[in-house]
């Protein structure tokens, strides 16, 4: 490892303070299904006019990292300038057996599930190139799993600016508090990245943290 990787990862904020780029990378990581291409379409429509990629109830629709570079947010008379990049669902277990139950045949199951995988590892190693995270969770769904922990832990030892996103805020079982609860270290941004709820709150979030 490089020594400015080295001294990147132990005094984070301060390189930040120095050494500001005119443009972030900015990563959107989480688990299968939890909103994340949805997201990234969302800022993409807003601020472009575009989107990232199609989105699917078929989990680990999308397996390999996707980059949109020079993305504007404009947020009380702050310019955000961002890369975005949607990555793959992750997992600890990816099972072709999953993809099975959406109707696929087992070859194509196979295929699937072998490419998410190399997405996973695709994610993390973009970990070591980016400024910052926005983690998207279910908020109708427990947040203490495996991933979730694993990935908070991860990001907190490269130092990395990290925004939580309490995605799905419009299912009746959604519970941003929960995740609040979960990761009190981090901010939480509750939103609805389909329906757009609390959106211009994410915006604002998003220029604070990383602007």
């Amino acid at each position: 490892m490089g020594l400015i990787l080295r001294l990147k990862r132990r005094f984070g904020f301060i390189f930040k303070w120095f050494f500001k780029k005119d443009k972030m990378r900015i990563g959107i990581y989480g688990p299968p299904n939890a909103g994340k291409t949805t997201l990234a379409n969302r800022i993409l429509r807003d601020w472009t006019g575009d989107i990232m990629g199609s989105a699917s109830e078929v989990p680990h629709e999308t397996r390999r990292s996707r980059l949109r570079e020079g993305v504007r947010i404009e947020v009380d008379g702050k310019s955000l300038d961002l890369d975005i990049i949607d990555t793959p669902g992750l997992a600890t277990k990816i099972d072709f057996h999953e993809f099975l139950k959406y109707g696929l045949d087992e070859t194509e199951a196979k295929r699937r599930a072998k490419e998410a995988t190399e997405g996973v590892i695709e994610a993390i190693k973009w970990l070591d190139d980016l400024d910052g995270i926005l983690l998207v969770m279910d908020s109708a769904d427990d947040p203490f799993t495996q991933v979730n922990v694993t990935v908070v832990g991860n990001i907190e030892a490269r130092n990395l600016p990290l925004l939580i996103v309490a995605n799905k805020i419009d299912l009746p079982a959604a519970s941003p508090a929960r995740i609040k609860s979960a990761f009190p270290q981090h901010p939480v941004v509750p939103i609805s990245a389909l329906k757009g709820l609390n959106i211009d709150s994410l915006y604002k979030s998003l220029a604070d943290r990383f602007g």
